[in-house]
């Protein structure tokens, strides 16, 4: 075999075993699987994680779920509890059935629509209805901040709320920072919706799209103590030139500084709470780690990147896998989190296109893939969750005309990456855990 056939085979074999190595990791990270090892019911009582709830014992038992998963996780309680719940479901995913007993929204996600709002309010009113003999279960997952929401100020409309939150998903403020005024700004969000049921017992339970140390932050923290101040929101919102970019309905209470204090941890309302995390970007990566030793590769885990610009996170992971492979042969480098992207005058695209296409104009010629995809099945405006790049995407590229520069410039990877058939697309998988990042070399 000529060594340009043995090159091609190889690079063909690391994309495959690409591609197995995220797809392993998504279903041992499913939701289903981690309901089955933590959540059962017999005879009456249910256990969650270390907690036993008789449910004969309360006179109401209310589920509310919440976000990109909420209708898996419903499921998953339903298919380990039995079908004894009642409650509300909001989701930007269309449900492949609904549960008896349940009202359904259909909530907007990265922007919130009239559903987002009107969710939020039948929760706020189910919730105040409790009293100390109800049981409430949150359900929590990714992309609840903008499925579920109501504005503190009446005087904020859903076309205000609409642009304060383009504003901020497109600041390029982390998403802790994103959170932390979104919190101040909602009436559900930073410990609100346990504030409203704050005569029930509660547990949540939690597939979490946010960085494991803090959790409060995942839907912007709706049933926990909130760790963040009206102080950091200002600060926030200062240092990111939000406020120009504010409606004025909501630019007003910047101005005025009339933004309330959330619920901290003293807050009578977290008496009788507890909160169970079910899965996090951690089980991902531990998963993917399992599958990428079972392929021969060496292999580490490397999250120093989570919330750095794109083109600085390239830069870390390649130069780190680099050294990786300075001392072994057959190399896996494993990134969880988020990069961030600031877009400006967009295309078609998102945070994981933008970062693979990135790393395409930096490997070209060499034996390294890279593959970068959302684990809820899509990334940003486009039909991909992520794309895979290896040293032949650069050329492949040149041959179509196509210029990584002018993309990448344009946020516009999607339309690059259908053309070069480095795509990745498999629809909405109804899990969130964050995004993913592999890097092999050979």
């Amino acid at each position: 075999m000529s060594s340009a056939a043995e090159s091609e085979r190889r690079a063909i074999e690391m994309r495959v075993a690409a591609r197995q190595i995220f797809e392993h990791a998504l279903a041992e990270a499913s939701i289903d699987r981690a309901f089955e090892r933590h959540v059962e019911c017999e005879r009456g009582v249910l256990r969650i994680r270390e907690d036993l709830y008789d449910l004969s014992s309360y006179s109401r038992v209310l589920v509310i779920a919440i976000g990109k998963a909420a209708h898996t996780m419903l499921n998953s309680l339903e298919m380990q509890a039995g079908s004894r719940f009642e409650g509300i479901v909001t989701s930007s995913v269309q449900p492949p059935s609904q549960v008896r007993g349940f009202r359904y929204f259909h909530g907007g996600h990265p922007l919130p629509n009239g559903d987002s709002v009107r969710s939020a309010g039948a929760m706020l009113k189910s919730l105040r209805g409790l009293n100390a003999t109800s049981l409430v279960i949150f359900l929590l997952s990714g992309g609840g901040s903008s499925i579920c929401e109501k504005p503190i100020d009446d005087e904020i409309s859903l076309d205000d709320l609409i642009a304060t939150y383009r504003a901020l998903v497109h600041s390029g403020a982390p998403i802790a920072e994103i959170n932390t005024i979104r919190k101040h700004l909602s009436a559900v969000k930073g410990g609100r919706l346990a504030q409203a049921a704050s005569s029930a017992q509660q547990v949540s339970l939690s597939v979490s799209d946010v960085p494991d140390n803090t959790p409060d932050a995942l839907a912007s923290g709706p049933t926990m103590p909130d760790s963040t101040s009206v102080e950091d929101c200002y600060r926030v919102a200062q240092k990111h030139n939000l406020l120009d970019q504010f409606p004025s309905s909501v630019r007003e209470l910047f101005d005025r500084h009339a933004l309330e204090e959330t619920p901290k941890s003293d807050d009578p309302a977290f008496l009788r709470s507890r909160w169970w995390m079910l899965l996090s970007n951690q089980s991902l990566l531990e998963a993917a780690k399992a599958e990428a030793l079972r392929h021969g590769f060496t292999v580490e885990i490397d999250n120093s990147c989570d919330d750095w610009d794109y083109m600085k996170a390239a830069d870390y992971l390649l130069e780190r896998l680099q050294s990786l492979k300075e001392s072994h042969s057959r190399v896996c480098l494993i990134s969880g989190g988020e990069v961030t992207v600031k877009v400006t005058n967009g295309g078609t695209g998102g945070r994981n296109q933008q970062f693979a296409l990135a790393c395409a104009q930096k490997i070209g010629g060499e034996n390294i893939t890279v593959l970068s995809a959302g684990t809820d099945g899509i990334d940003g405006n486009s039909p991909a969750t992520g794309a895979i790049v290896d040293g032949t995407t650069l050329a492949r590229a040149r041959a179509r005309g196509l210029s990584t520069e002018e993309h990448l410039r344009a946020f516009n990877a999607y339309p690059f990456f259908e053309a070069v058939g480095d795509a990745i697309v498999i629809g909405p998988t109804a899990n969130n855990l964050r995004d993913f990042r592999l890097l092999l070399a050979y």
